[in-house]
Formats: structure tokens, C-alpha cells, sequence
């Protein structure tokens, strides 16, 4: 017997959900609130955004001691007391324009991940492989915390670092999501 089978060439980001799954939008509602980072701090900025938008008083700070930086399980640890939790989308090393429509199609919340250089294939001296960064994507609506001036938040189709290869996206799903990380 013989077995003909190729490869896919690619994925949605978001598999269809299973019957028993709920499908989102997730976070319709929510009202999220710009924060500007301090020094190299986007992904607990990020994390506290999220965090104040379902009316908690926490910064930055309060997430650091929480989570390591490269370790998304623990990005998803934090945000479990908020009633959110992450969940992996299909991706590859596609520049972020490749994937801006279908998230916006979803019309939910996401966290989108990229280097912010070239990605080398070894790393440096001190483990690290490269510079990074993480945004946020509500809807339509693209929110850096990196920037403080109209790079900000704007329309996601219009943000200026689209060209930058991805490392990660995440939809931000409920706690509990059977496809949380």
C-alpha cells in the first residue's frame, strides 16, 4: 500500500474549534489602556495592560517577579488570576504583514511577537539569541508599548513594523481554554 501525502504548506492561525469548544470572540469588550514601558520591559507591560483592563490595580512590577521573560508558559501563569490565559496560534517565521489580515478578521485579542533584527541562528556569548518584541492586537487596533508618540496605537494594518519576521502570536483566551498554554 502505498501512500500519497504532501506536506501543508501552511495553517490558519487559529484552527476551526472542536464541537464541545467555544469559538470567540473572547474579549469583545475589553478597554485596554496604552502603558508605556520602561527599558526592555514589553513583556510584563503587556501583561499588567491586559491585567488593568478587567479593573486591576497592578503595574509592570507586579509581573516580573512572576514570569521569565522567554518562557510564554509562565506569560499564561500570570494571567490566570485576570480570568485570561494564552494560547498558541499557528505560525511560522512569516513577516507579520503575511499574517495582519486574518488576525483582524478574528476581531479579537491577540499578543504578536517578532525580532526586532534579523533572527541569527546561534547566540551570542551570553545566551541570547536576539532582540525581540511584543504588541498587542485588539480588534483592529495595534498597541505598542514601546512607544509613547503615534506609533502607540493605531490601526493594525498600518503599523510600521510589519516587515519584521514573527517568533510567536498568541490569542488570548479565557482561563481554562482547553488550547491554553
Amino acid at each position: 500500500m502505498s501512500l500519497l501525502w504532501k506536506p501543508n504548506a501552511s495553517a490558519p492561525l487559529w484552527d476551526a474549534a472542536d464541537e464541545d469548544e467555544p469559538e470567540g470572540p473572547f474579549f469583545d469588550n475589553l478597554e485596554l489602556t496604552h502603558i508605556r514601558q520602561t527599558g526592555p520591559t514589553c513583556v510584563p507591560t503587556t501583561l499588567a495592560m491586559l491585567a488593568r483592563a478587567t479593573g486591576a490595580d497592578v503595574g509592570p512590577e507586579d509581573f516580573m517577579p512572576l514570569i521569565n521573560s522567554q518562557s510564554p508558559h509562565s506569560w499564561s501563569k500570570a494571567l490566570a488570576p485576570y480570568g485570561m490565559q494564552l494560547a498558541y496560534c499557528n505560525n511560522d517565521l512569516r513577516r507579520l504583514e503575511y499574517y495582519i489580515d486574518e488576525l483582524i478578521e478574528h476581531d479579537d485579542l491577540f499578543l504578536l511577537c517578532f525580532y526586532s533584527l534579523d533572527p541569527p541562528y546561534e547566540p551570542d556569548e551570553s545566551g541570547k539569541l536576539c532582540t525581540a518584541h511584543i504588541v498587542t492586537l485588539h480588534k483592529d487596533t495595534l498597541i505598542d508599548t514601546a512607544k509613547g508618540d503615534r506609533f502607540a496605537q493605531g490601526k493594525a494594518s498600518d503599523y510600521h513594523r510589519l516587515a519584521r519576521q514573527t517568533k510567536r502570536i498568541f490569542r488570548v483566551v479565557p482561563k481554562g481554554h482547553a488550547r491554553c498554554v
